[in-house]
């Protein structure tokens, strides 16, 4: 199976590759942490998610983002050169007319419908912590650790 990884270049850019890759955990391992990052930075601001919120429904020319979104051409500049920068929108220029699309339209909108699933946190037992690590263990063949021993540690009551 061919699954989509973010890598980073020579010159610091993002770029988007292939590796083929079996199971999501071999996907998470694959990951270069730094790109991946700079990568959700860029879904971490209100402006910058609110582009790319419109920009999901169609391309969106800068005048156009101006008058959906409360915010000034300048401000919405800016937020665009970093989501071009991530490689998460691009533009096409008529003129003086720049108008935006989504690069990577099939990530952003996954990540656009998570975050509005709104999911419950999951809570879990030690116990079912411990099983599922132990499971986790077996399966990938590492020995478990051996449970230290327990010390007793003495308070010394202030005079």
């Amino acid at each position: 199976m061919a699954t989509q990884l973010v890598r980073r270049n020579e010159n610091s850019r993002i770029v988007f590759g292939y590796a083929n890759t079996t199971t999501r955990s071999e996907i998470l391992t694959e990951i270069d942490t730094k790109s991946a990052t700079v990568l959700l930075r860029a879904f971490a601001h209100p402006t910058r998610l609110a582009i790319l919120q419109e920009l999901s429904k169609g391309p969106k020319c800068v005048t156009d983002l101006e008058d959906l979104l409360p915010a000034r051409q300048a401000n919405l500049s800016q937020h665009l050169a970093l989501l071009r920068h991530t490689q998460l929108v691009d533009f096409a220029q008529d003129a003086q007319t720049r108008c935006y699309y989504l690069a990577k339209p099939k990530l952003t909108r996954i990540l656009l419908e998570e975050l509005a699933c709104n999911e419950t946190p999951v809570s879990k037992a030690t116990e079912r912590i411990k099983t599922e690590k132990a499971k986790l263990e077996a399966k990938q063949g590492a020995i478990p650790k051996k449970a230290k021993p327990s010390v007793k540690r003495t308070v010394r009551a202030r005079a």
